[in-house]
């Protein structure tokens, strides 16, 4: 009676996980248990995703033209796109699978052996169908004798891919809300993905599935939503799902240099008929992950898992887009499952849960201005003589903030609304009216621009600007509008708009006889400019900081938040840190801001200072250089953890000294913040102070054996 009580308990649990999988027709001619189909289904999201099928021509491309280039890096990434053809569609791969439910029986067998048998009660039987369990390669070669052709056996071996990857799952616990993987990401090839990943996690739910990818063991990074307007558009996320996300994960990577955490991204796409339940899919995206990073305190409610890992695992999340209203929730149920690092579990969290908002502090803006400033400082240039042009408005966190900050005298701003343009400049008082409000500039009192300014909003057809030029239509005028000659801008701060706004074709717009149009750029925006298109922009003048130096002062809020977090014990932490529901800040809290806010402009200026010293020294392009830095910073810091300079005890003191908040510090001290905060984490800190410090004063091109002999 136990062991069906017990059999039917999973099936419920895993029928509330997928009501309705891919492979029921063949449950219900009695091919395939359910537990098998709902494998199946797995396993048929996992071929979708990683079914290897560039091909010798991609190889080719790759050994002729130069990784290490990152013009020719995105070349490749945009060709990787264009050669996933839809040879291999979700409906082709399925229909290859469900001719084949002998198969998906044997490699579900093992799949169970490995993470089921044995783990369970004497009393209970084991859920794996009646078919002998194979080894890997009995696997292979069953399958090599039972397909048909080599499409098959690409789609067949793919389970075994899956098999062979998969470190640990919630599959077979008894409760659950959606089904969670921890791969080992070793499966990649390189030649596709050079930056090799530390960890990925694959979540499957009836809303959605989920990614959350890290390049190194303490990561952070966002967690989005992706939707889709129809079944069309959802095919070609699915399709580019996880190499959005791996870019968007090596992008924080790089922008994380000088802080402890590595790179890492989340990312859930919502089912085609699912758009309404991005909520609920992040709950279970959420909880399905926590199932394999706490051990079960409850048995018979969550059991047991086999864990191939084997080592503790700390995933540092915040919120990305669709995302920003949901961290509350996950970091308040991360509490209530008991989890002890619930308090550094999200940053961007509300104020009353110790979170540090960026957008309310400006902790993103704080570093573009570091870049903007630093241009003015060493060109002896009067900010208030600059023209400026700000894509992203006074509606957003950067362009409310730009404006808030800046001294420049603007010329021109495109948001959602349209475009605001004044030769003369804008006038100050109402742009920091529509700054301070967080409205759109179709709220900007047009009496207050000159007899040259005018505004165009997106509806408008057929206006006349004060040169007599007819916009025909203002959405393309908007759309295209930072593209145009206006001879009004000597500094371009995007702080908004779509990635690849400017590329190589659209950026010749911006050169004429050899000479850019825009002298400086500072890219606020992620991925507004592509990099071919900022080499060129480069070659032809432009003084250009890319998005993973100016905009890196929100991770490095983030950082700290999460450093506080882990610092403090709960009643520390809820005295020190939380805003009480009078809305009143702790008096620590509004000074560690303050100190996070110095820390960030620190930090800029530091990677500032080198990216223009080597520029002047080299002739590299400052946004090759942007990333060669991370790049030696994350090669020192790699090497210094393998060396024992940890285990000397006064460098180690001295360095946590120097890396470590004063505030924090002061107010809990140095041993007991050794003592609660894990250890791969100081030696993460520790790590990171000591390459991008080196790196920041004596620059990539001073050997890191170097290092030692300081």
């Amino acid at each position: 009676m136990n062991q069906l009580s017990s059999r039917l308990g999973r099936n419920i649990s895993l029928l509330y996980c997928i009501p309705q999988n891919k492979f029921q027709n063949l449950f219900a001619a009695g091919r395939l248990r359910l537990q098998e189909t709902i494998y199946g289904h797995c396993a048929w999201v996992f071929v979708q995703h990683f079914l290897n099928r560039l091909g010798s021509e991609y190889a080719s491309l790759v050994s002729a033209l130069d990784s290490n280039n990152s013009a020719h890096a995105e070349i490749l990434s945009n060709v990787k796109r264009r050669l996933r053809t839809e040879t291999f569609t979700s409906a082709y791969i399925l229909e290859i699978m469900g001719q084949y439910p002998d198969l998906i029986r044997s490699l579900y067998s093992s799949f169970a052996e490995t993470h089921f048998h044995g783990r369970i009660s004497s009393e209970e039987s084991s859920p794996t169908t009646p078919v002998g369990v194979l080894g890997d390669k009995s696997l292979k070669d069953l399958i090599s004798r039972t397909v048909n052709n080599e499409h098959e056996q690409l789609v067949m071996d793919a389970f075994r891919t899956f098999n062979n990857s998969v470190l640990k799952t919630n599959f077979f616990t008894l409760t659950k809300v959606a089904l969670s993987f921890r791969l080992d990401p070793s499966f990649l090839p390189a030649i596709e993905y050079p930056q090799p990943l530390f960890g990925i996690f694959l979540v499957i739910s009836s809303e959605a599935r989920g990614f959350h990818l890290r390049f190194r063991d303490i990561s952070r990074g966002g967690v989005r939503i992706v939707k889709s307007r129809n079944r069309d558009a959802f095919s070609i996320n699915a399709r580019r799902m996880f190499d959005e996300n791996y870019g968007l994960a090596n992008t924080q990577q790089t922008k994380n240099k000088d802080i402890p955490e590595g790179g890492s991204m989340g990312a859930i796409l919502l089912d085609p008929q699912q758009q309404d339940k991005g909520s609920v899919a992040f709950e279970k995206y959420i909880d399905s992950i926590i199932d394999l990073l706490l051990p079960p305190v409850t048995p018979g409610i969550k059991d047991p898992i086999v864990d191939l890992y084997g080592k503790q695992e700390i995933l540092f999340m915040g919120p990305d887009d669709n995302t920003t209203e949901l961290v509350d929730w996950a970091t308040e149920h991360a509490r209530k499952r008991g989890a002890p690092w619930w308090k550094s579990f999200f940053t961007g969290k509300s104020p009353k849960l110790g979170g540090i908002p960026h957008d309310h502090y400006g902790m993103t803006t704080i570093s573009i201005r570091e870049y903007v400033s630093g241009i003015y400082r060493k060109l002896k240039l009067e900010p208030a003589t600059v023209r400026k042009m700000q894509t992203g408005g006074p509606d957003g966190d950067l362009g409310s903030n730009e404006i808030l900050l800046s001294n420049e005298k603007y010329t021109s701003i495109v948001d959602s609304a349209g475009v605001l343009v004044d030769p003369n400049g804008i006038n100050r008082e109402e742009l920091l009216r529509l700054a301070k409000e967080r409205v759109m500039i179709s709220e900007f009192d047009i009496s207050k621009l000159s007899k040259d300014g005018y505004r165009i909003l997106v509806e408008e057809t057929d206006a006349t600007l004060p040169t007599a030029e007819v916009v025909a239509n203002g959405m393309t005028f908007r759309n295209t509008f930072h593209l145009r000659r206006t001879g009004l801008t000597d500094v371009f701060v995007p702080c908004g708009g779509r990635p690849e706004s400017i590329d190589l074709l659209s950026c010749s717009k911006l050169i004429e006889n050899g000479k850019s149009l825009i002298r400086y750029i500072v890219e606020g925006a992620d991925l507004f400019i592509t990099q071919d298109a900022k080499l060129r922009l480069e070659q032809a003048g432009c003084i250009l900081f890319k998005d993973a130096s100016a905009n890196k002062g929100g991770a490095t809020s983030s950082s700290l938040e999460v450093l506080a977090s882990l610092s403090f014990d709960d009643a520390g932490f809820l005295k020190h840190m939380c805003v009480g529901k009078d809305g009143v800040a702790p008096a620590f809290y509004k000074a560690y801001v303050k100190e996070v806010q110095e820390m960030i402009k620190c930090n800029a200026r530091l990677e500032f200072e080198a990216i223009w010293r080597e520029n002047a020294q080299t002739g590299v392009a400052r946004s090759v250089l942007s990333e060669t830095l991370g790049i030696a910073i994350t090669k020192l810091d790699g090497e210094l953890r393998n060396m024992g300079l940890w285990y000397n005890e006064p460098l180690r003191r001295s360095v946590l000294r120097d890396a470590l908040p004063k505030l924090l510090l002061d107010k809990i001290g140095l041993e007991s913040i050794i003592d609660r905060v894990p250890d791969s984490y100081l030696r993460a800190i520790f790590g990171s102070y000591l390459a991008s410090r080196f790196v920041y004063e004596f620059g990539t091109l001073t050997s890191p054996s170097a290092f030692f002999d300081l």
